[in-house]
C-alpha cells in the first residue's frame, strides 16, 4: 500500500514509513476521509528514541497480517509526541482517565470526530490483533455503543476544571519541602522507589529554598541526590551527559536514552549547586554535561537536536558498557587496571555481563586521579567505533529554550565564554528560523523546514531562555524579543478571567479539549515557567500589565498546587520570588561595566533582577522599561541603583558598596 507520510515529517514518523500500515499524519484531511469512508481512527503516538515504540513497530506494524487488519478497519494516524505535544496531552489525558496510567507508545481508537473510545499503551501482536478484530465487529454491529463510549469519555475530559484561585503564601513552599522529605531516600538520594527520575527542577527548588529559608534539610536532600546521580551510571562517565532515568534505586542502571531537556535542566541544577557550595566537582559535572551536548547534539545548521536513542545494534546499553578485557586491549593492562578500579568495571559486570562505569564504591569520588581524564578520552574515542546511536535530529523550540537558559547561566557562573557565545548563537538561530513574523513561534525545525504552530511550552521556555541570556550579556535585543513573545502569550494563550495559560493558541487548531496544565513532570509545565517569566518582566520593565498578569497567574497556580505542592516545584520557584524579598538593580553607565559579571558570578544573589542602561541601549529601554528614563547615565564611571521591597537606596559607584547594600559581605 502507498504510505502517505511525506519527507517533511519527523524521524519518528519516517522510521517505519515503509512498513505496510498505511500511516497518515494528523490533520483535517484524515478526519474528513474518516467520515467519508465511515471508519474509526487508529492513533499511534510515540517518539523516535522510545524503545517500546520500536518494539511495537517491528513486532506488529511490520507484520502483513496486522497491517492489513488495521488498514481494513481503521484510518491509521501516527503522531510524534515531541512535535505535537498538544495532541499527545489530549489523548494521554484520555488514557489516564480510562486506565489510571499511561505511557508510550500510546494507542488510541477514535471515532471520526476524534473522540476516544479505547486507549492503551504497548500491545503485543496477538493482543493487538484481537483488539482490531473486536473493534471491527463492534463498528459493524454495535456502533451506537462505540459512539456512546466516545461521547462519555469526551464528556469526562471536557468537564470544567477547577478554576478555584488560591493565595500565594510561604506555607506552600514549606509543605513542598516536607513532602519531599517524606519520600526522600536517605541512602541513595532521590524521592520514592525505582524507577528514579532526576527531575532537576525539584533540586533547584530545594537549593533555592534552603538559601532563602536557611533550611539545612532541603539543602541536604538536594546535594545528596546530585552526588548520587553523578556517581551512578545515570551519568555517562566516559562521554558526559545524563541518561533519561534510573531503573534501580541507586542510580546505577539507567534507561540509556539521553534527552536534550534533561541535560539542560541538570546543567542548571548542578550550576545552582556550584553557585552556593563552590564545590569544584559540580562545576566539572556541568562542563562534561554541556560539552556532551555541544559535541553530540548540535544540529548542522544550528540549535540542538532532541536526543540519542538507548539502543546500539539492537541492544539497549550496548554502546555504554565495558569489560576488563577490552579495556586492556585499548589502554594496556596497567592503565586498564587503574580505569577498572576507579570505575567499578569487573569481569562479572553489573549489566548483562558487562559493566556500566560508575563511582558507587568510591568514597572519595570528588578526588579523581589525574590520569582519569586522559584515559576517559581514549575510551571515548574507542567507543565511537561502535554502532552509532540513533540521533533524533528535530530541533524543538521549547527544548532549545531550556538549553539557552542553561548555556547563559553556566557561561556566567563557570566563566566559560564558549557557552555564552553558543547561547547567543542559539538565540539568533531560534529568532531566524522558528519565529514566524514578529512574535509567533513555530515548534520544530527538521531537515531545513520549520513547522507546527508553537505551543505554550515553546513560548514560555524560549522567553525564559531569552531573559536568562539578557541577565548575563545585557543586550536589550534579547529583552525586547522576550517582551514580544510574552505579548503573544497573553494575547493568544492566557485566561484573563480565571488565570492560567491554555496549551495551544486561541487561533490555532482546536482539539477535543483545551485544558490548562500546571503539574511539573519530567519538564516544568508551561504555566509554571510563565509565572516566572511574567514576574521577571514586571520587575525588569516596571510595567503594570506584566505585574497584573503575574499576580493572576500566581493566584491560579496557588489554587492548582494546594493539594500537592511537591508536584509543582517549578511553580514553587515563582512563589519564592513572590514571597521572599526581592531586589531590583539598575546599572547606568556609558557601557556595561566589566565588573558587573564578576559581581554576579561571585555573589549569585537570589531574587535579584538587573537592568543595564547604557548610551547604546537607552532608547530601546525607554520603550521596554519607561521608568529607566529617570536614571541618568554618568559621563564617567557607573551608578548602581538598588531597590528592595519598594524602597530605593542612594546610588553607589562600585560593586563593593553594592555588596554591602545587599548584605552579601560576611
Amino acid at each position: 500500500m502507498s504510505n502517505r507520510l511525506s519527507m517533511e515529517h519527523s524521524p519518528y514518523l519516517l522510521q517505519h514509513a515503509e512498513n505496510p500500515v498505511d500511516w497518515r499524519p494528523w490533520g483535517v484531511d484524515v478526519f474528513e476521509e474518516a467520515k467519508r469512508s465511515d471508519r474509526p481512527i487508529f492513533l499511534s503516538i510515540g517518539y523516535s528514541t522510545c524503545h517500546w515504540c520500536h518494539v511495537m513497530a517491528h513486532e506488529s506494524f511490520e507484520d502483513e497480517a496486522v497491517a492489513q487488519a488495521i488498514n481494513n478497519t481503521f484510518l491509521p494516524v501516527k503522531v510524534d509526541r515531541e512535535e505535537r505535544p498538544d495532541v499527545d496531552a489530549v489523548y494521554m489525558d484520555a488514557c489516564i482517565t480510562m486506565n489510571g496510567s499511561g505511557g508510550w507508545p500510546l494507542t488510541a481508537l477514535l471515532t471520526p470526530d476524534q473522540k476516544p473510545f479505547w486507549t492503551g499503551t504497548y500491545l503485543p501482536k496477538a493482543q493487538l490483533l484481537k483488539l482490531v478484530e473486536a473493534t471491527a465487529k463492534l463498528w459493524r454491529h454495535d456502533r451506537d455503543a462505540v459512539l456512546s463510549a466516545g461521547d462519555s469519555i469526551t464528556a469526562r475530559l471536557r468537564r470544567e476544571e477547577d478554576s478555584r484561585l488560591g493565595t500565594p503564601r510561604k506555607e506552600l513552599a514549606e509543605q513542598a519541602v516536607q513532602l519531599f522529605a517524606q519520600r526522600f531516600d536517605g541512602k541513595w538520594g532521590g524521592f520514592g522507589p525505582a524507577p528514579k527520575f532526576p527531575t532537576p527542577h525539584n533540586l533547584i527548588f530545594l537549593l533555592r529554598y534552603s538559601v532563602l529559608a536557611g533550611d539545612e534539610t532541603a539543602q541536604m536532600m538536594a546535594y545528596r541526590t546530585l552526588d548520587a546521580m553523578y556517581r551512578g551510571g545515570l551519568f555517562d562517565h566516559v562521554g558526559g551527559g545524563f541518561s533519561r532515568y534510573s531503573t534501580d534505586g541507586c542510580w546505577l542502571v539507567p534507561h540509556f536514552e539521553k534527552m536534550l531537556y534533561d541535560n539542560a535542566l541538570l546543567a542548571l541544577a548542578y550550576t545552582e549547586a556550584f553557585q552556593y557550595s563552590r564545590r569544584p566537582l559540580y562545576g566539572e559535572i556541568v562542563r562534561r554535561t554541556l560539552n556532551y551536548v555541544l559535541r553530540e547534539l548540535t544540529a548542522p545548521e544550528g540549535g540542538f537536536c532532541c536526543g540519542q536513542d538507548a539502543d546500539s545494534g539492537g541492544e539497549e546499553g550496548k554502546y555504554y558498557t565495558l569489560s576488563p578485557d577490552e579495556l586492556a586491549e585499548v589502554l594496556g593492562h596497567a592503565d586498564a587496571n587503574r580505569f577498572c578500579g576507579w570505575y567499578g568495571i569487573t569481569p562479572a559486570g553489573n549489566f548483562e555481563g558487562k559493566s556500566i562505569p560508575n563511582l558507587l564504591d568510591q568514597t572519595e569520588y570528588d578526588r579523581e586521579p589525574k590520569e582519569m581524564a586522559v584515559l576517559r578520552e581514549r575510551i571515548y574515542r574507542y567507543r565511537l567505533n561502535r554502532t552509532a546511536l540513533h540521533r533524533d535530529d528535530k530541533v524543538l523550540t521549547a527544548w532549545n529554550g531550556l538549553m539557552l537558559a542553561a548555556l547563559a547561566r553556566t557561561g556566567l557562573v563557570l566563566e566559560e565564554p564558549q557557552y555564552l557565545t553558543t547561547a547567543q548563537q542559539t538565540a539568533d538561530f531560534l529568532s531566524a528560523h522558528l519565529v514566524n513574523g514578529n512574535s509567533r513561534l513555530l515548534a520544530c525545525r527538521q531537515g531545513g523546514i520549520s513547522s507546527h504552530s508553537g505551543k505554550l511550552d515553546d513560548y514560555t521556555f524560549y522567553a525564559w531562555g531569552l531573559l536568562e541570556l539578557y541577565g548575563v550579556v545585557f543586550d536589550p535585543a534579547y529583552l525586547a524579543q522576550a517582551v514580544k513573545v510574552a505579548d503573544a502569550l497573553l494575547e493568544f494563550f492566557f485566561d484573563w478571567e480565571n488565570g492560567g495559560f491554555y496549551p495551544y493558541a486561541s487561533d490555532g487548531e482546536q482539539l477535543l479539549t483545551r485544558k490548562k496544565e500546571a503539574y511539573d513532570g519530567a519538564m516544568p509545565s508551561g504555566n509554571s515557567v510563565a509565572a516566572l517569566v511574567l514576574s521577571r518582566l514586571a520587575r525588569l520593565t516596571g510595567e503594570t500589565r506584566w505585574q497584573n498578569a503575574a499576580d493572576l497567574q500566581m493566584t491560579w497556580l496557588s489554587g492548582a498546587v494546594e493539594h500537592y505542592p511537591a508536584g509543582y516545584s517549578f511553580a514553587m520557584l515563582a512563589l519564592l520570588e513572590k514571597q521572599w524579598p526581592t531586589a531590583e538593580l539598575v546599572v547606568a553607565s556609558q557601557a556595561t561595566p566589566s565588573e558587573l559579571q564578576a559581581f554576579l558570578r561571585k555573589n549569585a544573589p537570589l531574587n535579584l533582577t538587573v537592568l543595564v542602561k547604557t548610551a547604546e541601549s537607552a532608547d530601546v529601554l525607554s520603550d521596554l522599561a519607561p521608568f529607566s528614563q529617570h536614571y541618568p547615565i554618568p559621563k564617567q564611571g557607573t551608578q548602581y541603583y538598588l531597590c528592595r521591597s519598594g524602597a530605593c537606596a542612594p546610588p553607589v559607584d562600585n560593586t563593593e558598596e553594592l555588596e554591602a547594600l545587599l548584605h552579601l559581605k560576611s
